[in-house]
Parts: C-alpha cells; sequence; structure tokens
C-alpha cells in the first residue's frame, strides 16, 4: 500500500500535480481512497513500486514541490478503511 500527497495544495481547483497523481494510480490499477489529506493505493507490491516511481516523476514534472510517500506492507486479511471504496 501507499500513500501520498502531494504540494503546493490549491483550495479553489485541482492542481495539475494531484491529477497526475491519481491519473498515475488508476491506470496503474491500484485499488484507489482519496482522503481529505492524502490518497491511498493498494496493491500487489511490483504494482506499488512501479506506480511511485511514475507518480514521482509525473508530479514532480507538473510542478509539485513536495511529495509525501509512505508505503506500508499489509497483511493479506488487512485492508484499510476506504481503500478499494472510490
Amino acid at each position: 500500500m501507499v500513500e501520498f500527497t502531494t504540494e503546493p495544495f490549491e483550495l479553489d481547483t485541482l492542481p495539475e500535480h494531484a491529477a497526475r497523481a491519481r491519473r498515475v494510480v488508476d491506470e496503474a490499477g491500484l485499488a484507489v481512497a482519496v482522503g481529505p489529506f492524502g490518497t491511498g493505493a493498494e496493491g500487489e507490491a511490483p504494482q506499488v513500486l512501479a506506480a511511485v516511481a511514475e507518480l514521482l516523476r509525473e508530479t514532480l514534472d507538473a510542478g509539485a514541490t513536495r511529495i509525501s510517500v509512505q508505503v506500508s506492507v499489509l497483511d493479506d486479511d488487512t485492508t484499510p478503511e476506504g481503500v478499494g471504496t472510490q
């Protein structure tokens, strides 16, 4: 599982770097949950790691000034609340 946030934050519009991040995890086929302060995405390890690399390239190219990323290994029986619901 990966959780990420891109900055700078914009309250009035969806910044291009955030849109690209969402597109990357969607195209990777990950189960995505969007929260108020970040996005979580779950999938198999190779799928998640490839998505993280692409997410970093795409969001920096689109003007992100900071990207916070946390990668967690989950037990098969553990699904974070909200993941896979959107």
